[in-house]
């Protein structure tokens, strides 16, 4: 099955371009071309556009206007012709003359075809969900789909089931927004609001804490994204304008791994979104097995349809990953360090204060779980999904997520609830049962129940 107006192939070919010096140089690029970077957290790298036009991940930069860039890998995508200014080293840079955004344009068009007919009709915009392996661009698509809704006065709902990466939220998280505004160059989905300024409309995410690195570790996965699908439909049903623009879903890789060509997860967000179109990235045998699938489907069908991958993906290590979590939760806490600076709060709280739930390494138990389950023991296989601990010298440096749950409800009332924000122990005195906690808001610390999870890791130095 394919939509209309797809036109899906390119072959990226690219040329090299010399080491960027310390000053600042120009960057010519002709049509359809874009120069593909590498910026490391510690070396900022500035782009100046001095002519022309140009967009990354679909929003446009403002001409004579500097952005800075630093531990990013992003392009400049031009559809005309534009003349940059660059100032500092990049780690890695070179101008590709063949790209996949006219794959991404047509894609755009398609949907807005959607959204037209769902408005005509009263009904529901497109449901789409972005599928592939790691590193195959997933939400760089899902950042051009959106940027490019937003321009033509759309404001699509975009959710993230990624816990590798935040989105208006830390990582470790689960996130769904309404979007409105035109996403930040240089930040990308932008910020929420915690304890500064945001931008103009506000952003204010549904956030589901998931603590753990990957979909496929432990059970917690399915219920969660039951919730999710669920606040989001309650939301739409609310909201007319996005319900019309749809929604797009961000993904691991994880989940398109699948075992003997089985993809429980991928399946389970279908089923829970209703999604209608799946949009596969960088993996044939993925895309053959989805389009098998659901090619005689009785339900509502569902549309697969194979996008390339931009060759200017690459591999993003461990350890660069580590610093761009570190990077997410520092600002998290203090801002952007640019006009976006935040003060949270320093204050000491007593062991009792806080009432602290660990979520419990699942057990082999194959059985699956729904939001609204009775029974604590049984529904994490034959264990609690939680643990109800002691602060101890384990907790340093870690986060903590402020669910909107009391302490004294069931296990799966806990795990169902949202998040009202996160907190940070920056120092355990078990000798005098105290803790020092960073925290975005002032005053005392909330009675509600927290989570802890095994992800993200320890952030130690925040506060330096």
């Amino acid at each position: 099955m394919s939509l209309p107006g797809l036109n899906l192939a390119t072959t990226p070919s690219q040329t090299q371009v010399t080491a960027a010096p310390t000053s600042a140089h120009k960057q010519e690029l002709a049509a359809n071309t874009e120069y593909r970077f590498e910026a490391s957290f510690t070396h900022p790298l500035t782009i100046k556009l001095l002519s022309g036009t140009a967009e990354i991940f679909g929003s446009e930069l403002g001409p004579l206007t500097p952005y800075t860039f630093r531990g990013t890998k992003a392009a400049v995508y031009t559809w005309n012709g534009c003349s940059l200014e660059i100032e500092g080293t990049a780690e890695s840079e070179y101008v590709a003359e063949e790209t996949t955004m006219m794959n991404y344009a047509n894609a755009h068009f398609a949907l807005e075809g959607m959204r037209d007919e769902a408005a005509k009709n009263n009904d529901s915009g497109p449901r789409v969900l972005i599928v592939g392996p790691e590193n195959s661009g997933k939400t760089s698509l899902a950042k051009v789909l959106t940027s490019y809704a937003l321009k033509m006065d759309r404001q699509p709902m975009v959710v993230n089931l990624d816990p590798r990466e935040g989105m208006l939220s830390p990582p470790g998280s689960f996130s769904a927004a309404a979007l409105s505004s035109i996403l930040d160059v240089e930040k990308g989905w932008g910020s929420s609001p915690i304890s500064g300024p945001s931008p103009v409309p506000v952003k204010m995410p549904i956030v589901y804490h998931y603590g753990m690195s990957s979909p496929e570790e432990g059970k917690l996965f399915k219920p969660l994204v039951t919730r999710m699908a669920l606040a989001v439909t309650s939301r739409l049903e609310k909201d007319v304008a996005s319900r019309h623009a749809g929604f797009i879903i961000d993904t691991s890789g994880a989940i398109s791994h699948g075992k003997g060509g089985i993809y429980e997860n991928i399946d389970h967000i279908i089923a829970e979104f209703s999604v209608n179109l799946v949009f596969v990235l960088g993996s044939e045998r993925l895309n053959s097995d989805l389009t098998r699938k659901y090619a005689n489907r009785k339900e509502e069908p569902v549309v697969v349809i194979k996008l390339d991958k931009s060759g200017g993906c690459v591999d993003r290590d461990e350890a660069y990953m580590k610093k761009l979590r570190q990077s997410q939760i520092k600002s998290y806490f203090f801002g952007d360090g640019g006009e976006n600076v935040l003060y949270p709060t320093l204050t000491f709280a007593d062991f009792t204060d806080l009432n602290i739930f660990q979520i419990q390494q699942a057990s082999n138990d194959t059985s699956a779980f729904r939001p609204g389950d009775d029974d604590d023991e049984d529904v994490y296989g034959s264990r609690p999904i939680y643990e109800k601990m002691t602060p101890t010298t384990l907790l340093q440096n870690t986060l903590l997520a402020v669910t909107t749950a009391s302490p004294n409800d069931r296990q799966d009332v806990i795990r169902d609830s949202s998040i009202k924000g996160y907190i940070f122990i920056a120092e355990v005195d078990e000798a005098k049962q105290k803790l020092r906690v960073l925290s975005p808001q002032p005053g005392r610390m909330p009675s509600n129940a927290m989570v802890m999870g095994s992800f993200p890791e320890d952030v130690p130095g925040l506060l330096e």
